[in-house]
């Protein structure tokens, strides 16, 4: 899923059943399926400082996983330093691919794979080493173009 759970969401055919394309409703279930976030500070459901939507604490992970026969929840939909980030003890993971986002966070990016017996890895992208664009005394302008990554594996958790 893009952002997290809603307290609206009871059975996963909701999810499949949703009309494609749809506008984005202020509030609901949809609203909730790309802007809410967890919280480890909150247990149920609590505001968001996003204006919309809500955050859910690990309980309501551990409920939905149960609910629903699932081992984990990936997501996406904000910032994590490293890439990406567990929560709920390994239940629910965060996973942003963009590194230096918008040019304003010095954050990594992540993919993740899921091997035939549940292995969950990632790969780093590691933002590029900042270098001026001009050395001191230089004429000489920048090429354009978009920064190199360097990346690294890391093998991670086993789901299920």
């Amino acid at each position: 899923m893009h952002g997290g759970l809603s307290p609206d969401l009871h059975d996963l055919d909701q999810i499949r059943n949703l009309q494609r394309p749809t506008d984005v409703p202020e509030t609901g279930l949809l609203c909730d399926l790309l802007w809410s976030d967890p919280s480890k500070d909150v247990k149920g459901w609590g505001m968001n400082d996003r204006g919309v939507s809500y955050t859910f604490g690990p309980d309501k992970v551990t409920e939905f996983l149960q609910k629903h026969d699932l081992d984990l929840i990936c997501r996406a939909h904000q910032v994590v330093e490293d890439g990406y980030e567990f929560f709920a003890d390994r239940q629910l993971v965060t996973i942003f691919s963009a590194p230096n986002y918008c040019g304003e966070f010095d954050n990594a990016g992540a993919m993740m794979s899921v091997d035939e017996t549940l292995m969950c890895s990632f790969q780093i992208l590691k933002p590029a080493e900042k270098k001026p664009k001009f050395g001191f005394g230089s004429t000489t302008t920048a090429k354009p173009g978009t920064p190199q990554m360097k990346m690294k594996s890391f093998l991670g958790t086993k789901i299920g």
